[in-house]
């Protein structure tokens, strides 16, 4: 076929099916490329050094799929119309869980896995995310059939770290396999009642034109995955790789797909290992369950308390107690705070495990109502453990040890506070208050400095609990 346009010829292949210009579209257009956000999982019709939707830099990523799955999840125009149902008519289903075994891990789901629910679990390399699945699989095996997938270990490796954490796993189904359709292929056939994918990031879609890991590969395992678990009502932990800022890798998309995700949180050289819940469709989100590195697995911490604790016996200036609550949990930790004079034009403010714009505006409103400048100091902040606190219930205990450390006069033994400190110097009240108080009190301590409003009804046995509606009597109270 010959076409003739300003002068110049140009010869098209025919199509001998079709006699059709759309024919040979078709035959030249074999693959669409696609840009899609790897933070918030939008697509763009182009390249951009900045994402129009999330304002993110250097996040859109190009991935190709094949001309004939344009719309990646089947052509819908041909598709059996659905009946609508009045949300009224729906029976309500008892929620049947799955317990793992662990009763931390079982905390941070909401009281164990669901049928038919896909968890994905991040954290940083050797953090322990293959160790924790592995017991509970292990463990889980007494009651259901379980397959764990792995595309990162060989069975050996797997193998050797059961016998070093002293598992039974003699019904325990192990597959190295890294394409998803063969991994889907072999779920279907055995029909296991939990699937481990060990992980997402070593999964591969032959349909996509891709390496392994790459944004469009990790999405379409992961789609794939999740369908199949909808429909056969057949649960999955997906392990996920993080970045170097600690996000979940791969696009966002993925986080929105899965019904609960977990990470793990540990500072450098710690034992102790911190498994918190952002996102959970069966149970309560920060959530928290607190496990201890040992030579034989993972260890369940039964009082969290007290490793955050110091246990000191004589107390020092610039450390104080509070009660913060992680998920249904009440929780006590410690709080240091190092006041010291500065030599820089502009004095460091650090907050280590609290959120660095708030130290700056507590520290401005201990100036306007307290009457303390710290504007030639340096202020750090720190949370004994390596917790992330984002409640606003530390507000008062984070002054109370800054302005501690400041005069360098330690606060009374056996003392703790909580409370939200307002721009006007107002203490206003936190949820759930008086259970706050009955853990200090089963902890020993005997006083308490507590907005009014959260004041017990009944008083509490040998613990004194010290009402405050400003940050002038609070300081008062503390330091008298």
């Amino acid at each position: 076929m010959t076409f003739a346009c300003l002068g110049l010829v140009v010869t098209l292949p025919i199509c001998y099916k079709e006699h059709s210009f759309l024919s040979w579209a078709c035959f030249v257009a074999k693959t669409k490329r696609v840009y899609q956000c790897t933070a918030c999982g939008s697509e763009q019709s182009k390249w951009a050094g900045q994402c129009p939707d999330c304002k993110a830099w250097n996040t859109i990523e190009e991935f190709r799929l094949p001309a004939g799955n344009a719309t990646r999840f089947g052509n819908y125009s041909g598709a059996g119309e659905q009946s609508v149902t009045r949300l009224s008519a729906v029976e309500g289903e008892a929620l049947q869980r799955q317990a793992t075994g662990i009763s931390e891990l079982d905390r941070v789901l909401g009281g164990g896995l669901v049928p038919g629910s896909v968890v994905l679990i991040g954290g940083d390399p050797g953090i322990g995310k293959s160790t924790l699945i592995l017991q509970a699989v292990a463990r889980m095996t007494e009651q259901y059939d379980c397959l764990y997938v792995t595309g990162e270990e060989s069975l050996q490796q797997i193998g050797l770290r059961a016998r070093r954490l002293e598992l039974v796993t003699d019904r325990l189904d192990c597959l190295t396999e890294t394409c998803v359709e063969r991994v889907l292929s072999t779920i279907a056939r055995n029909r296991p009642g939990l699937v481990v994918i060990d992980s997402i990031q070593t999964l591969y879609s032959a349909e996509i034109q891709s390496a392994p890991g790459s944004v469009s590969q990790v999405r379409e395992s992961a789609a794939a995955l999740v369908r199949y678990a909808k429909e056969n009502r057949c649960t999955m932990i997906i392990v996920g790789h993080v970045t170097k800022e600690g996000a979940l890798a791969g696009p966002r998309v993925l986080e929105h797909m899965v019904d609960a995700v977990l990470y793990f949180e540990s500072d450098s050289g710690s034992r102790y290992r911190i498994v918190r819940s952002f996102k959970n469709r069966f149970g309560t989100v920060n959530e928290i369950g607190v496990f201890a590195m040992t030579g034989t697995g993972l260890k369940q911490v039964s009082n969290p308390s007290a490793i955050f604790l110091s246990g000191r016996d004589e107390p020092a200036a610039g450390s104080i107690v509070t009660v913060t609550r992680e998920g249904t949990r009440p929780l006590l930790l410690e709080l240091q705070a190092l006041v010291d004079d500065s030599h820089l034009a502009n004095p460091r403010r650090v907050a280590l495990g609290l959120e660095h714009n708030r130290l700056a505006m507590l520290l401005a409103v201990l100036h306007r109502h307290g009457g303390v400048s710290l504007a030639g100091q340096d202020v750090f902040v720190n949370i004994v453990g390596g917790l992330r606190i984002a409640e606003t219930g530390t507000d008062l205990p984070v002054l109370l040890a800054i302005l501690s450390s400041f005069r360098d006069r330690p606060l009374p033994h056996h003392v703790l506070a909580f409370g939200e400190v307002g721009l006007s110097g107002e203490i206003r009240p936190v949820f759930n208050g008086e259970e706050r108080l009955r853990e200090a009190a089963g902890h020993g301590f005997t006083r308490a400095i507590v907005p009014a409003a959260n004041a017990p009804r009944r008083t509490l046995e040998k613990l004194q609990v010290i009402k405050v509606n400003t940050l002038p009597e609070a300081l008062e109270a503390a330091f008298q």
